[in-house]
């Protein structure tokens, strides 16, 4: 991965303004797409297969007048007036007939309607109208709830207070606040502080902005055809902004030290990408795979955050090891610290001599006491984590909205005057197709569900028009989000058993309010399975990345820390009330259901890659000392500035969202924020360091069976130090076409000898020696099978890092034995098939005229009669092998490899042969020829003035044309 991610750095860099236009058109081809089709994000609370949720399903089928999303009309006039007032019930009345001609409207119950139950308060002051919508809240349109809003106008001119409340004006907007530039602000000071460069500050802030609009507009066109919930583009803009940010600033910071070191910049850019950028892609592809993990819990608007969350980590991968290397490539070497500025110093600041860094001296106190140092880390999250044990979990309901608006009003306004469960109604949904006196059994269910704890109101059943179907209102005592109200749900369908058996009457509950308690115990209960699969997938990548069973075990033990650390944080503020005031919590109470396993998901990739860029540094340095101590003072140092930078900068921008972000977001955006904070200073920068202080060299123990079997990731870039070695030694061999230095082909159990080779372009190379010996060199050189050891190349292209470009310059064929087969297949079928499969699209025309001019050459060489119908397996072996070696010279590669399966029969053949090759050949084309025994040295002489090796594979021996050999 590292060798690709350099050759991709390389490219973008020296085509900075083409990657630059084709992000730039996605950027604004994306953003503005999405605000022209004027999609728009709405609240969609479902979870199929749950009671509630098939209950409504039913409802919808057989009683649609109730299975829509609801609201309600708060009505409250005057002191000392009634809404029994002739005045006021006439205009309350006429907003409700003008509320049933909306589209989209299904039934408008008013407070004086027999059916509304209690809907007008004991000192009659306050009433409420109850308006039915004929799809779920996801279908209800804006204007539909504008053209709502509008109808209070009547009742407001006779001096009646009017809000609105319902699911369905739950806020949908999205937005950025100045609290979220001040975060932005915060990162470019962090930045600049690091780099002491305002252009190099500025890259990562840019290129992070350009992959954010690329998100929102992504998520907002998406808006235009689905659901999708307001938390979602927050969601991801928050996450792309952090994550943009911090994997430019790896991949800058890497690239800035190298120039500090006098790297030349197009090479440095390419490698750090190499690099720092395997972390990066590692990073971002952990954190993706959590986040579509989401997908496997089964509720669509959880998988509809999650989806565009990874989208918005997908970019930024894509925009920090593209556009990124694109802007080093404008700015070429200007980027490179001045001489003896700090930023220079750092640079070298752990070479001998050099003044120690405080990260340094921070890893050496912390290794001086370890276990000191890993009790007090363990003891400080393990206190904040405490809160967590009583953690509760909920949707959003009005009392979450924000203060001042129509919804919260209203929420607040049935909490005063009829009671908090007034604002969560639940809807017993009861089948009465068995039943022979329908409203005296609903009366007597209905008085049965009266007699359970917590109930306030019980409404009397109503059938639907088919009498199938009747449903009965349930006001609980409390709130929608109370303990009490979720014990109630559970107690009726306990009950529901009874009450089937006994009336014959099967029931459920249903509602938004147990919508929303069935989505809260799916995710507890998906809580802990959800874990152990991040903690398990993280063990697994962590052994693929770091070669090592305990360095994973740590990590995985460090992020469950953080989290339950993170949760602690938000339970104490969120739902216990600690410090609400400080960071705008107005209404302290449950906690959001789907917070805690969308923390987990994105702290986990977070925090991997914080583990991978600290502990990366310290198996790089074991490696190269294997002193275990040394390896962890100074892997962790030079780390140490660029994670700190990091965490800072995602630490502020999730901060900023938390005072004045939407009510769902808060939460979400401050675990995110501690998280990060305890995750990278106490458990990445202490922990980690004490830890791996204890366990000394048995941190980077792995059996050798399960090495062998688990893929190596090379986030350190080893192989990428290897292809760069082997490019620079291919760059020195001036003039060899193929060269080899001690290269070993075969297997590991079955090598051949080592083979030392330089055959300068042009030359004609004779091979011989057993046939398996010939086709593994062949196969070798030809970029098909990779050499045990040693190194060589083709054309300036390294084997085998390049074998991909090496195979594209090398054409291969058997030029056949003395055996004749019944294949039909034709010379021109063969020269057309080759041609079709190599040449260029545009040139596919031309196929038929280069074949004929082909064969034209062959009759001229050979002076025998070739034509498009000779069959080569009806040749004589001569003319065979000299037709099928025109089928591979006819690739026009720069190196041609043939094997001839049997000798010739005579000498005059074989130097034939030999000089039919060499004249159908391009002077320029390297020829190379196996053969079952050694041609004669008349046949060598044949060869037009090549110059001519002679390889022998038995013994690996080199003779004759010794200036042409080292």
């Amino acid at each position: 991965m590292a060798t690709l991610l350099y050759r991709l750095g390389r490219f973008a860099y020296r085509r900075a303004w083409t990657v630059i236009g084709v992000w730039f058109v996605l950027f604004v081809a994306i953003l503005g797409g999405g605000f022209a089709l004027g999609g728009q994000t709405q609240e969609s609370f479902a979870i199929p297969g749950t009671q509630s949720q098939n209950a409504l399903d039913r409802l919808e089928a057989v009683f649609p007048s109730v299975a829509g999303a609801s609201a309600q009309a708060v009505y409250e006039v005057p002191a000392g007036a009634s809404v029994n007032d002739a005045a006021y019930k006439s205009a309350i009345e006429k907003m409700a007939t003008t509320i049933e001609k909306i589209p989209g409207v299904e039934a408008v119950v008013s407070p004086f309607n027999k059916y509304a139950g209690k809907a007008i308060t004991s000192d009659e002051r306050m009433a409420r109208t109850q308006v039915q919508f004929s799809g779920d809240s996801s279908h209800v349109k804006p204007a539909t709830l504008d053209r709502l809003k509008e109808t209070a106008a009547a009742a407001r001119d006779a001096g009646i207070t009017v809000d609105f409340g319902g699911q369905v004006f739950q806020d949908r907007s999205f937005g950025i606040t100045v609290t979220e530039v001040f975060g932005v602000v915060f990162a470019g000071v962090v930045l600049l502080i690091t780099f002491g460069s305002l252009v190099s500050a500025g890259m990562p802030l840019l290129s992070a902005l350009v992959g954010v609009g690329i998100v929102i507009g992504g998520i907002t066109t998406v808006s235009a055809f689905v659901p999708v919930s307001s938390t979602a583009p927050m969601l991801a803009l928050m996450i792309g902004l952090a994550v943009g940010i911090d994997y430019a600033l790896f991949i800058l910071s890497r690239h800035r030290t190298q120039l500090a070191r006098g790297q030349e910049p197009e090479e440095s850019a390419a490698t750090a990408v190499g690099t720092a950028g395997s972390a990066v892609v590692f990073a971002g592809v952990t954190v993706i795979i959590a986040l579509l993990g989401l997908l496997v819990v089964g509720i669509p608007f959880l998988s509809v955050m999650g989806v565009g969350a990874a989208f918005a980590v997908l970019v930024a991968i894509g925009v920090a090891t593209t556009l990124l290397p694109a802007l080093l490539g404008l700015a070429k070497g200007r980027l490179a610290p001045k001489p003896g500025s700090r930023a220079a110093r750092r640079a070298t600041a752990h070479e001998e001599g050099s003044r120690p860094t405080m990260g340094l001296r921070w890893v050496k106190g912390v290794m001086r006491h370890p276990i000191l140092a890993s009790i007090v880390v363990v003891g400080v999250l393990g206190t904040l984590a405490i809160p967590a044990l009583s953690l509760d979990l909920n949707l959003p309901d009005g009392g979450s909205e924000p203060v001042g608006s129509t919804q919260r009003q209203a929420y607040d306004q049935i909490t005063k005057g009829f009671g908090p469960g007034y604002n969560g109604p639940l809807v017993v949904a009861v089948d009465i197709t068995q039943t022979t006196d329908i409203q005296a059994d609903l009366d007597s269910i209905g008085k049965r569900l009266s007699t359970l704890d917590d109930v306030s109101y019980v409404s009397q059943g109503l059938p639907d028009a088919g009498l199938d179907t009747a449903i009965i209102q349930v006001i609980p005592s409390s709130a929608p989000d109370a303990v009490e109200t979720k014990a109630l749900v559970e107690n009726i369908r306990e009950l529901a058993p009874s009450i089937e058996k006994q009336f014959d009457t099967p029931i459920s509950v249903t509602g938004a309010t147990a919508v929303g308690i069935d989505i809260s115990n799916r995710l507890t209960d998906a809580l802990i399975p959800f874990g152990l699969i991040v903690v398990g997938l993280s063990v697994l990548l962590l052994m693929m990345v770091f070669r090592s069973v305990l360095v994973p075990v740590k990590a995985a033990i460090g992020f469950l820390l953080s989290v339950v650390a993170s949760f602690g944080v938000v339970v104490a503020i969120f739902q216990w009330g600690w410090l609400a005031d400080i960071v705008g919590v107005a209404n302290p109470g449950p906690i959001l259901s789907f917070m805690p396993i969308l923390l987990m998901a994105v702290l986990f990739g977070l925090a991997m890659d914080y583990e991978v860029f600290l502990v990366s540094g310290m198996r790089e340095e074991f490696v190269k000392t294997g002193d275990a101590k040394f390896a962890v003072s100074h892997g962790f140092a030079s780390g140490a500035r660029v994670v700190t930078a990091a965490a800072l900068i995602m630490f502020f921008v999730f901060f900023a969202f938390v005072p004045e972000g939407s009510g769902m977001i808060k939460p979400i955006a401050l675990g995110l924020a501690t998280g990060i904070a305890f995750d990278a200073f106490l458990v990445r920068m202490t922990l980690v360091p004490a830890i791996m202080t204890l366990l000394g060299t048995a941190a980077w123990w792995m059996p050798k069976w399960l090495s062998r079997l688990l893929p190596d990731m090379d986030i350190e870039g080893e192989k990428l130090r290897e292809h760069q070695s082997a490019v620079q030694w291919a760059l020195g061999e001036h003039g060899a076409m193929i060269s080899a230095d001690e290269l070993v082909v075969g297997s590991a159990e079955y090598p051949l000898s080592p083979l030392t080779l330089n055959v300068p372009a042009g030359a004609l190379v004779l091979a011989r020696g057993e046939l398996a010996d010939r086709r593994l060199v062949a196969a070798t050189l030809g970029g098909r099978l990779d050499p045990v050891s040693g190194r060589a190349q083709l054309g300036g292209h390294p084997l085998p890092s390049e074998a991909a470009q090496v195979a594209r310059l090398v054409a291969m064929a058997e030029v056949g034995g003395f055996e004749r087969t019944d294949n039909r297949v034709t010379l021109g079928e063969l020269l057309s098939e080759r041609l079709q499969l190599t040449l260029p699209w545009y040139r596919s025309w031309f196929v038929r005229r280069r074949s004929l001019r082909l064969i034209e050459r062959l009759r001229a060489v050979v002076k025998q009669s070739f034509t498009e119908q000779s069959q080569p397996q009806q040749l004589p072996q001569f003319e065979r092998a000299v037709a099928l070696s025109l089928v591979a010279l006819a690739e026009r590669t720069p190196v041609v490899m043939l094997d001839q399966i049997d000798p010739f029969a005579s000498a005059d053949d074989e130097a034939a042969f030999v000089t039919a090759v060499c004249a159908l050949a391009d002077p320029g084309t390297t020829i190379v020829i196996g053969t079952p025994e050694s041609l004669r040295s008349d046949a060598a002489s044949c060869s037009g003035g090549r110059p001519v090796i002679h390889l022998d594979l038995d013994s690996l021996s080199l003779s004759s044309n010794r200036e042409v050999l080292r």
